[in-house]
């Protein structure tokens, strides 16, 4: 678990799990991404997980340094995925 990301209004944090015989590639890990103000978080993994990946590497090879607004912009895209609510421990 590696914490990518960490802003006012999002946190995204990287599973990498172990590859396991058999299973199809890019199935061993994802992404948690939460929306600190809505309270909600989803998990995705296989190729959404790769759209999401590419998408900050574009932002980040575009402008080098990468603005916090940028960033949130872009992941604000998959906040229609968020149905799970955050709960704490």
């Amino acid at each position: 678990m590696h914490m990518l990301y960490n802003s006012d209004s999002y946190a995204v944090v990287l599973f990498e799990l172990p590859a396991v015989a058999g299973a199809p590639e890019g199935s061993t890990g994802g992404y948690e991404i939460v929306d600190k103000f809505a309270g909600k978080e989803t998990f995705i993994s296989g190729a959404l997980a790769e759209t999401f990946k590419t998408g900050v590497e574009a932002l980040i090879l575009e402008g080098g340094e990468t603005e916090e607004d940028e960033m949130d912009a872009y992941i604000e895209r998959f906040t229609a995925l968020m149905q799970q609510p955050l709960v704490l421990h």
